[in-house]
């Protein structure tokens, strides 16, 4: 410090006193002036603050405003304070998120003392506080609940056109407009796929695109009047029947797409087709009600003809029985055309035939479904990524969930904190079950969660272990099963290597009656109760309390050998 104190006494200090002294007394009005100038820009720029706000959403209207009022301010402040107005206003609006979310949490000095007393308010108010700032877009918000929500999966063989169908419904429901779908049209005639163009509305991945085949569970949305539908186009091909699986465990309701065109229709349905796995597995997943649509009707060699309709029917009737639908309750078959969307929303004159509804107004008048929202909280992962914290996402099985509720992830035991909540894309403060969400935790990394882990409130905590007693039956397996049998379980979302440890009875298909010896082995067809070990610890409930979480498949070599549901859990012998 000393010798910058020295350095002007040296120099020549009169000097600078001379000046000071000059500056003090002669110009006395201009350095007032100048201390008022900084000042005004500053009541200007608080004035100017809701206005930036208003420019947010970018409507003409206060934009005009804004012009207007910027003017006024300009004429009553001179040039210069206009200028640097403008330049505080470019500065709040660039900083805005970053001022707003900060503005609670930190609140000045004084501001984090005051905090820690109330428990749930720092991570809640830092993501309200963000969220404040971006989606002011959904004024549905207050409808979003009175609409039941179902979620649809669309299954069935390879190119029978499950995604063509997705595409179509998402164009006339208004969720893709026009000038994408042009693009896309464009963009599949330049790969000489010219009527593959729907199907990109869903399958957006490249590699999908190219081979027109999907890979992944595609997700979409559309609304009619009385209903909120989420569509889930599951993959065809039998190489990714383990997505399909995870795809049918959020449906409440299936579309097993059949192409009527000769020989596809045939190659689906046949011991090697998807048909037959496909409707098998929807209904072990858990769907109670299919609606068969008979696509590819437009094709030249159907041309909408009642025979080739009939024959379609009459074929896949008994398979759906055996499976366990019931022809009169459960399953609806319908006629129409993916491509040109006829018989989609309304009827279509190409089929005098066909007096039932067409699809959309079909669906909404379906029964609604009986969930209960009292119930344990149940929400199995199907998907987790990172984005600003870790976000799962996955269906609400039961129960309810609100922001910033402590739940806790089995079964590791973690317990996490909702910091928001996201129900089909739109922002919501709590969701009822049945609801596709995306739910963005805290207190939990993105490594330490695996698909098939499930959300619970902490009050009912779902069971979890490694050893069960089930009852199975053998769908197709060419050999002998016996007890060390290994295989793949698929259970909710959850995926897992199973061992079959041993075999306990036999059970009587027509009577019900169990043997009394323990078998040696099961084969094709047969029932039986054995016990079951995985690999590694698994969320699972029985199926008499919780049937979503009790019904099972199990996989082999590409194929579903078995498919059974979870009687008793075992508690593990240390």
């Amino acid at each position: 410090m000393e010798p910058r104190d020295t350095a002007p006494d040296s120099w020549e200090q009169e000097d600078d006193v001379e000046a000071v002294m000059e500056r003090q007394l002669r110009p006395e009005s201009n350095t007032l002036n100048v201390n008022a100038k900084p000042f005004v820009p500053n009541v200007n720029a608080a004035e100017f603050v809701p206005v930036s706000l208003k420019t947010d959403p970018g409507d003409l209207e206060s934009v005009v405003a804004d012009k207007l009022s910027s003017l006024k301010v300009s004429q009553s402040s001179g040039p210069v304070e206009n200028g640097e107005a403008d330049g505080t206003t470019e500065e709040t609006w660039d900083e805005k998120e970053v001022e707003t979310s900060e503005e609670e949490p930190g609140g000045g000095d004084d501001g984090p003392e005051e905090v820690p007393t109330v428990d749930d308010v720092p991570p809640e108010t830092l993501e309200e506080e963000e969220e404040i700032s971006v989606p002011k877009i959904p004024p549905i918000q207050p409808d979003a609940p009175k609409k039941e929500h179902i979620n649809v999966v669309f299954i069935g063989h390879v190119d029978a056109g499950k995604s063509t169908i997705g595409g179509q419904i998402m164009y006339l429901t208004g969720m893709v407009d026009k000038r994408t779908l042009e693009k896309y049209e464009r963009e599949a005639k330049e790969k000489n796929r010219e009527t593959w163009y729907l199907s990109w509305a869903l399958d957006t991945n490249q590699e999908e695109r190219d081979k027109g085949k999907t890979v992944e569970v595609g997700r979409a949305y559309f609304e009619t009047d009385k209903k909120h539908f989420t569509i889930l186009d599951a993959p065809g091909h039998k190489s990714f029947v383990p997505n399909m699986i995870g795809g049918a465990s959020q449906a409440d309701l299936a579309v097993l797409v059949i192409s009527a065109r000769k020989g596809e229709f045939e190659t689906g349905f046949e011991k090697g087709g998807q048909t037959r796995e496909h409707a098998m597995l929807a209904k072990t997943a858990g769907v109670k009600h299919l609606i068969v649509l008979v696509n590819k009707m437009d094709d030249p060699t159907v041309n909408w003809s009642l025979e080739r309709y009939e024959e379609c029917k009459e074929k896949l009737v008994p398979f759906l029985k055996k499976v366990g639908f019931n022809p009169k309750k459960d399953i609806h078959f319908m006629p129409w055309s993916g491509l040109t969307g006829a018989n989609l929303k309304e009827p279509t004159d190409l089929c005098p035939w066909y007096t039932g509804l067409p699809f959309i107004p079909h669906l909404d008048s379906l029964p609604n479904l009986n969930r209960s929202s009292d119930g344990p909280v149940r929400l199995p992962i199907v998907d987790k990524y990172k984005d600003m914290g870790t976000v799962i996402l996955g269906k609400l099985e039961s129960g309810s969930i609100s922001k910033a509720q402590q739940l806790v992830m089995m079964p590791n035991r973690h317990v996490v904190e909702v910091l928001s909540l996201l129900s089909d894309d739109v922002e919501t403060e709590d969701a009822g079950p049945g609801e596709n969400l995306k739910l963005r935790l805290k207190g939990i990394e993105e490594e330490e969660i695996l698909p098939g882990f499930i959300l619970c409130n902490g009050e009912s905590l779902c069971h979890s272990g490694r050893t069960f007693d089930a009852q199975i039956v053998i769908i197709e397996h060419k050999s002998i099963i016996c007890p060390g049998y290994n295989a793949v379980l698929h259970i909710h979302t959850c995926i897992e290597e199973v061992q079959i440890t041993a075999l306990i009875c036999l059970v009587d298909k027509k009577s019900g009656e169990k043997s009394k010896t323990r078998p040696r082995f099961v084969k094709q067809d047969q029932v039986c109760i054995a016990r079951l070990r995985t690999a590694g610890t698994i969320c699972l409930e029985t199926f008499k309390e919780f049937p979503q979480m009790g019904r099972f498949t199990l996989r082999d070599e590409g194929k579903t050998i078995a498919i059974g549901k979870v009687l008793k859990l075992v508690a593990e012998r240390d």
